[in-house]
């Protein structure tokens, strides 16, 4: 998935680019959507699925209040649409928090994608300042997941019950990052 260089595009970190998530990233989504890339998140959804999600990401990255905001990650210096990730408001532990989470194609994993597009949407989610905490929740098994947090500078706060989608309980680590500190 080659596509041009928009006149929105926002500089992260390192060797990505986050770019707002539009109407134009639904085969991205449909693309993200195989048993190896949610094998951690329960499986593929159906298309009726991916089609409320898009538009959940759509509407989030439309929106200018601070709740969130989805990105499809491309990598430079060749122009590649390679993944998503976001940041999102949710409670948890009866406090308002961002949540995060990512996907990066597998012809594209192992690189430190997902590492420097996480901490370009750690920044993102600073400047919103709208919550202290940022926290990620990979599946306890997810060994690649559990070390984008740890090098994106999260503090592994434990492991816990989760449920993914709703209904589905997994086993998680709770990785919490503060935005209020400066890395």
């Amino acid at each position: 998935m080659d596509t041009p260089a928009r006149t929105t595009q926002e500089t992260a970190p390192s060797h990505v680019r986050l770019e707002p998530w539009s109407e134009e990233d639904a085969g991205l989504l449909r693309a993200l959507n195989t048993p190896e890339l949610t094998e951690h998140l329960g499986g593929p959804e159906t298309e009726e699925q991916l089609v409320r999600r898009h538009r959940r990401y759509v509407d989030l990255s439309a929106d200018d209040t601070g709740a969130g905001r989805m990105f499809r990650i491309v990598l430079l210096p060749q122009e590649t649409v390679v993944g998503s990730i976001g940041y999102w408001a949710r409670t948890w532990d009866d406090r308002p928090v961002y949540e995060t989470g990512w996907a990066v194609l597998p012809g594209f994993q192992g690189r430190g994608v997902a590492t420097s597009a996480t901490r370009a949407v750690v920044e993102r989610a600073r400047e919103a300042g709208r919550h202290r905490h940022l926290h990620a929740f990979p599946s306890a098994d997810n060994a690649a997941s559990n070390a984008v947090c740890r090098k994106a500078g999260f503090e592994l706060l434990g492991e816990r019950g989760f449920e993914y989608p709703p209904g589905r309980p997994m086993r998680c680590h709770d990785w919490r990052l503060d935005l209020g500190e400066q890395r």
